[in-house]
């Protein structure tokens, strides 16, 4: 379950970059915003649960 967790965040964080690359192309400063703290988010919740798994 752990690692569907962290898959799922992964998931997450490849959305948000690839709409990132569209907010950025159109000069989109609130999306820019919203989606750095998504990833920043998904990020570290997908790097705690990989850490749970590594024990």
């Amino acid at each position: 379950m752990i690692a569907d967790l962290a898959d799922g965040n992964e998931t997450v964080m490849r959305t948000a970059r690839s709409i990132f690359r569209v907010a950025d192309a159109s000069s989109d400063e609130p999306t820019h915003d919203l989606l750095t703290q998504r990833m920043q988010i998904h990020e570290k919740t997908a790097w705690m649960l990989r850490a749970m798994l590594k024990k």
